[in-house]
């Protein structure tokens, strides 16, 4: 009896480290899968280090692509070309769109007040330091070239003091948002879309004031829109690009002459 219970014991222990090892072999295994797939979705981006997807940097956004956090299509400067690589890394479908950064302003030489002849440093950010900055409109992109400063992908030029945006070049990555003391810039979804270039939220008659170009929220344009798309809040018109159909009836309709659609 005593032999059998030693024989059944030295089975059982034979059983438990066989299991044991076999773990471990898989662990091992699996690991190595892991990381062999992780440098292949770290090689598929443009390492750019930029934010826009959400996080500290490629290494972060790659690891979360990785364990399934985050969605193969948030890195702006890779683009469609990123997106699909990883989508066949992962095997997993992928939707693509395409951001680009719009400036919200179209308040340049001609068209806005100004309070001062501004002479210190050309930055935006030092000139807001002086009463909000030189354009008596206080929601006004100054020109002084901070985005410009920060894009790297040369997007970004400065135009009779607006910044202007070649969306050919555009990556969406946001740095240029980020970095405007305005908040002047937004970044859109690359499509069709009616655009409304102000970001005045002053009442029609004080916005008309300090600059031409300025919207005075009537709202004739929401009126005209059959789709839902625009909406007047603190005195401002907006687009929804999601709803926007770019059929033109709201560019019509603006007594500003401001609007126009983006084809």
């Amino acid at each position: 009896m005593n032999n059998l219970l030693i024989a059944v014991a030295i089975i059982g222990s034979i059983g438990l480290v066989g299991g044991i090892l076999l773990a471990v072999i898989s662990h091992f295994c699996d690991t190595g899968k892991t990381n062999e797939r992780l440098a292949e979705i770290r090689d598929a981006l443009p390492g750019a280090n930029c934010g826009a997807c959400g996080y500290a940097g490629c290494d972060s956004y790659a690891e979360a692509v990785e364990n399934g956090s985050a969605e193969p299509n948030l890195c702006a400067p890779g683009g469609k070309d990123a997106a699909l690589k990883l989508s066949e890394i992962l095997g997993v479908e992928v939707e693509l769109t395409q951001k680009v950064a719009r400036v919200n302003c179209n308040g340049c030489t001609d068209n806005a007040e100004t309070k001062y002849n501004y002479l210190g440093l050309q930055s935006c950010k030092a000139a807001v330091a002086h009463g909000g900055g030189m354009k008596s409109c206080d929601f006004a992109c100054l020109g002084l070239g901070d985005c410009q400063n920060v894009c790297e992908f040369n997007a970004i030029t400065v135009k009779d003091g607006v910044a202007a945006v070649n969306e050919e070049l555009c990556s969406g990555c946001g740095l240029c948002a980020k970095t405007c003391p305005k908040q002047v810039i937004s970044i859109v979804v690359k499509k069709p879309s009616a655009v409304i270039p102000c970001n005045n939220k002053d009442k029609g008659s004080v916005a008309r004031k300090n600059c031409k170009a300025a919207c005075i929220g009537c709202s004739a344009c929401v009126r005209a829109c059959e789709f839902g798309a625009v909406k007047v809040e603190n005195f401002l018109a907006t687009i929804d690009e999601t709803k926007c159909t770019a059929c033109g009836k709201c560019v019509s309709a603006c007594p500003q002459k401001i609007i126009s659609v983006i084809k």
